[in-house]
């Protein structure tokens, strides 16, 4: 179908939010540019995320070659942390609500979210913009969304919703083909005139952030056969794991279809259903400790040429963690070893220091744990700038294609056998770039520990021999079980396989 003549406004709010991190997330982190792009408002829109391989990018080249007229919303997103404070979602969503009073009349709305923002007066502020919008533009509209993988979709959003499509793969290097996926939907269901029927089904159990990675099994499995259920009766599945850092009733994994055909819909619904069940005993896999996981990393790096890799879960900032925690660093360093590498470490005042110091300088400083997560302090060791960098680069993976990052001063410290690059902005290492600004190549080292969960693998692992997962201190725990719940639904169990949340223990949701 041709969209001549259709307008379709676009935009975009995401954040995932860990409600056990201490750290709100204010107006200004969404404003400020770091390792996405900052909040933009109005025509800039439409040109800001040329060549990005984000969901809107996707949208917007698959809608425009086919006629439509975008009209431009508000576009904001910052790195994941604690509860999105109430001036900011107010403000950003107030702004969202303006430039479309603007742009009606409409013909449709395409909007890229997260699913797992959580606010400090909201459980569930996707399905709150939603109600918001269908109170401005009413009940007929047609709406449609991308998602994160990691979505905790809620019933009212997927109520509000006339079609959301999830990211199907983890590390998201499918974002920008999901969003171009949810415009083929869109184009689809403006051809025919009529709503898609739909089906939805929550998963009783949480899944660790650390297992749902998409090309390991459980996981590998089903997304394959999800896309096998898409045919000329259903037009689009969905399996969001869910992001389990997050202390609202609908945490957790869901499954949903949208489809012409009713029937058709709801079995594919249920055969998705049926077989995230049947893969419950399979989220699993072995967690080492620090100084455990450099031994064996050591041991092994005798063995092979290519680097064994430390995934340093926990404080992975791009699930709420503070990539300060000092746990692996110090093991790395008792343990001596050699060509080896971390990053990437959040330290402003150490990499003032290293500028104020200067090249090939040797400095004396407490490093990272400047949050106390875990009750670590500051490491004091003797470090010698090895290199230094204004934290600006273009990223080239196959995650972050096009991205461009703005991490402040930037350094690699050096103790003994063991560097550390660090930042003066928060970033996951989702891409090679950063640790190639000051001057680490990843594949000559014979270790590289990454403060990351599974975003890492798109980048690092085809250079790599194996993953090790450790669990060092950090505010994204790899075991929901342990994570302190009030608000839970009943049914849910806190882990695979584990035991269902106590009610008893609730208290009341927001």
């Amino acid at each position: 179908m041709q969209l001549t003549g259709k307008r379709i406004a676009v935009g975009g709010f995401m954040h995932e939010t860990n409600t056990f991190q201490p750290q709100k997330t204010t107006y200004l982190d969404f404003a400020e540019a770091g390792d996405r792009p900052p909040l933009v408002r109005g025509a800039k829109l439409l040109t800001t995320f040329e060549g990005m391989n984000t969901s809107i990018a996707g949208a917007m080249d698959t809608l425009r070659p086919a006629g439509a007229t975008l009209l431009p919303l508000v576009w904001a997103s910052t790195t994941p942390s604690g509860y999105v404070t109430e001036d900011a979602f107010e403000r950003i969503t107030a702004m969202m609500l303006d430039e479309l009073r603007l742009a009606l009349p409409l013909d449709a709305i395409y909007l890229s979210l997260h699913g797992a923002m959580v606010t400090e007066h909201l459980e569930d502020p996707e399905g709150e913009l939603l109600r918001r919008i269908r109170l401005l533009v009413g009940p007929d509209l047609p709406i449609v969304a991308s998602l994160d993988l990691h979505s905790n979709t809620t019933p009212q959003m997927f109520a509000l919703a006339d079609a959301m499509v999830g990211y199907t793969t983890y590390p998201h290097i499918d974002m920008g083909e999901t969003g171009s996926k949810t415009a083929r939907v869109l184009i689809e269901l403006l051809a025919r005139g009529r709503r898609p029927h739909k089906a939805y089904r929550q998963i009783p159990y949480l899944i660790p952030l650390t297992w749902q990675c998409s090309t390991l099994e459980p996981s590998r499995s089903i997304y394959a056969k999800a896309a096998q259920l898409i045919d000329a009766r259903v037009a689009s599945t969905s399996y969001t794991p869910g992001f389990p850092a997050a202390d609202i009733r609908d945490c957790g994994a869901t499954v949903f279809a949208y489809g012409w055909e009713r029937e058709a819909t709801e079995r594919a619904v249920e055969t998705l259903y049926r077989l995230v069940l049947e893969a419950e005993p399979n989220y699993a896999g072995r967690l080492y400790a620090p100084d455990e996981a450099v031994v064996e990393a050591m041991k092994r790096t005798q063995l092979v040429s290519r680097p064994i890799l430390l995934a340093d879960t926990q404080d992975n900032p791009g699930a709420g963690g503070s990539a300060d925690t000092v746990g692996l660093l110090e093991a790395m360093i008792r343990q001596r070893a050699t060509q080896a590498v971390l990053g990437v470490l959040h330290d402003p005042q150490a990499a003032r220091a290293a500028h104020s110091a200067g090249l090939g300088a040797t400095i004396t400083l407490g490093l990272g744990a400047r949050s106390g997560m875990g009750g670590e302090k500051p490491f004091v060791q003797s470090w010698t700038v090895k290199q230094l960098g204004d934290g600006r680069m273009t990223c080239h993976g196959p995650m972050l294609t096009g991205f461009k990052l703005a991490l402040g001063p930037m350094a690699l410290l050096q103790s003994g056998g063991v560097g550390v690059v660090v930042s003066t902005k928060k970033v996951q290492p989702m891409d090679q770039e950063p640790f190639l600004h000051v001057g680490v190549t990843p594949a000559a080292q014979r270790i590289v520990a990454l403060k990351s969960s599974v975003h890492f693998r798109a980048a690092f692992e085809p250079i790599a021999q194996d993953v090790l997962v450790v669990e060092s201190p950090g505010a994204m725990v790899a075991d929901p079980s342990k994570l302190p719940f009030t608000r839970l639904r009943p049914e849910v169990r806190m882990r695979p396989l584990g035991k269902a949340f106590a009610v008893a223990s609730a208290e009341p949701k927001m």
